[in-house]
């Protein structure tokens, strides 16, 4: 199983929230590429992007730290907010992006969502983000109508790559993941599920983990900042 370090990006800094709200989030650099880098030097084997101001504005708002990033790191790196046309699509292709993450717009437009993995198969994966049993959208402004089983149920035949389920209730707040919506999850998906929001100890990842193969990964943003978990033994307790 991948550990994952994230990056989430608001005006031009490397930030994380709690439970999502854009008024409740702690800087933790000024400087993304060199935040990227130092995961990189812990052994990151993938990094994932987040542009929140991009999410909640559906464009790139933080294209050029993004670029930086990419310049920077030799490591695959996955992005996702505000990716909701094929030229937003491809422009992050063109720039060395591995894969991209789809959420508001995979939910809105599935026509886009067949297009892009259509032309990129295995490089789309769709986000779900959950709140309360509902998929969240606009970078988790908005709460739909469509459940969790109903999203996963919509991307049977999709070539995409994989799943990221984050329960948002959990992220950020450093009291351990959902396992029982994540079980749920890995039943119900058609592809392989990454696991994000609250993973806070090595414990967490070894549970995660135990869910079974077809758990490709987690994402660990908090924990990793606040020095609650150290990255290069969170890859060795996966490894063991």
């Amino acid at each position: 199983m991948l550990v994952i370090p994230a990056i989430d990006l608001k005006d031009g800094h490397c930030v994380r929230l709690r439970q999502g709200d854009l008024q409740q989030g702690t800087v933790y650099s000024e400087n993304p590429a060199a935040m990227a880098l130092h995961w990189q030097e812990q052994g990151a084997q993938w990094l994932h992007l987040v542009d929140l101001n991009g999410a909640v504005d559906g464009v790139p708002r933080n294209l050029t730290h993004i670029e930086n990033i990419l310049r920077a790191v030799s490591m695959p790196v996955q992005v996702g907010g505000g990716i909701r046309t094929m030229e937003t699509v491809r422009l992050y292709f063109s720039l060395g992006v591995r894969r991209v993450v789809l959420g508001t717009s995979a939910l809105s437009n599935p026509a886009f969502l067949m297009e892009a993995s259509k032309e990129f198969p295995d490089r789309i994966i769709v986000g779900i983000d959950v709140r309360d049993g509902r998929v969240a959208v606009h970078g988790w402004t908005r709460v739909s109508d469509t459940s969790v089983t109903d999203m996963v149920r919509q991307l049977v035949g999709y070539p995409i790559a994989a799943i990221i389920y984050t329960d948002i209730a959990k992220d950020g707040m450093l009291a351990g993941p959902n396992l029982a919506a994540l079980r749920e999850m890995v039943d119900y998906s058609p592809v392989p599920v990454i696991a994000s929001g609250g993973i806070t100890q090595l414990d967490d990842l070894r549970a995660v983990q135990s869910l079974g193969p077809r758990i490709e990964g987690a994402i660990v943003g908090k924990a990793l900042y606040d020095g609650k978990l150290n990255l290069r033994d969170a890859i060795r307790a996966v490894m063991s």
